[in-house]
């Protein structure tokens, strides 16, 4: 069995903060194994002046780190999971995910005001597409303008006046014990997540089997059948990271559920279904997508397209 292994890893916080946290279960399993981190700088990381939503490379936060997996220069990635794109690299693999966080979006607000109690006046940061849409369709005058940076730098921009409000993942914020600068957590009837938000994704080189299994034994069962659920409805919808396309998968009882929603990206337009199993095995995300093909989210997903190229 191996009993050294170099984890690849972006430089921020919220990065170091995930690795570490794979670091610690990895420990917990084999007392002995020796752990190097490895941090490494993105394309994300590095153009903080260009927008998240207009024609990117896929894997912006990602694709110098898994080049490094592939080259067998790094043993084992880690990722925030909702950054990964869908498509599949043959040498690569999701060999695990660790028990998911809260998968919510959070509203920040800078004089601790309700996303309801805001007016045209005050401006909203995000990037994200999918935010974007969900805000607009609660309150079509909502000003909202990007932003870019890491978890505590946005926060920063805010108290320092440039934002009145963000919405951001309630995970990062947790993690980092920002939770203060919370004024409200968005319920799931209004606010989708991204898929497979919330959750730490162990990416490896599919030919490195004495790592992967390794990996395999921090993997989260239930988190990995949630999350491959979102993933694979967002690449059944044809859209990405930056696209308006929500999903969540959950649990209850011996029940497994997936709702998804594609969004215009002025919010005036959305389809939103839920499908459910008590088969975890099911292909909900097939299921899910029979139904917005039957409200002809193709059409939708065109338009989309024709607005961010």
């Amino acid at each position: 069995m191996k009993n050294r292994v170099i984890i690849g890893t972006r430089t921020s916080k919220l990065a170091l903060y995930q690795t570490f946290k794979v670091e610690k279960e990895l420990n917990k399993n084999f007392p002995d194994l020796e752990v190097e981190i490895k941090k490494i700088k993105t394309k994300g990381d590095i153009l903080l002046d260009k927008p998240l939503d207009r024609s990117l490379d896929k894997g912006y936060f990602v694709k110098e780190i898994q080049e490094l997996l592939i080259q067998n220069k790094i043993d084992i990635a880690v990722h925030s999971l909702k950054d990964l794109p869908v498509e599949k690299i043959d040498e690569l693999e999701i060999n695990a995910v660790l028990e998911r966080a809260n998968p919510q979006d959070v509203f920040l607000s800078r004089k601790n005001k309700k996303l309801s109690d805001f007016s045209d006046n005050e401006l909203i940061g995000t990037t994200s597409l999918r935010r974007k849409a969900q805000l607009l369709k609660i309150n079509p005058k909502l000003q909202i303008k990007d932003i870019r940076g890491n978890v505590d730098t946005r926060i920063k921009k805010m108290v320092e006046g440039k934002y009145d409000g963000l919405v951001m993942a309630a995970a990062g914020i947790e993690r980092l014990k920002l939770d203060k600068y919370i004024t409200e957590y968005l319920n799931f009837d209004l606010f989708l997540n991204a898929p497979g938000q919330g959750a730490i994704a162990i990416e490896t080189n599919s030919k490195n089997d004495d790592v992967n299994k390794l990996v395999s034994k921090i993997n989260h069962e239930r988190t990995m059948i949630c999350t491959k659920n979102e993933r694979e409805f967002m690449k059944r919808m044809g859209g990405g990271c930056n696209y308006p396309i929500g999903a969540y998968s959950y649990f209850e009882g011996n029940k497994i559920f997936l709702e998804g929603i594609v969004l215009s990206l002025n919010g005036k337009k959305s389809i939103r279904h839920k499908v459910k199993s008590t088969d975890n095995n099911f292909d909900l995300a097939h299921e899910l997508s029979v139904k917005f093909n039957k409200d002809n989210v193709k059409d939708l997903i065109n338009e989309i397209d024709d607005e961010i190229r």
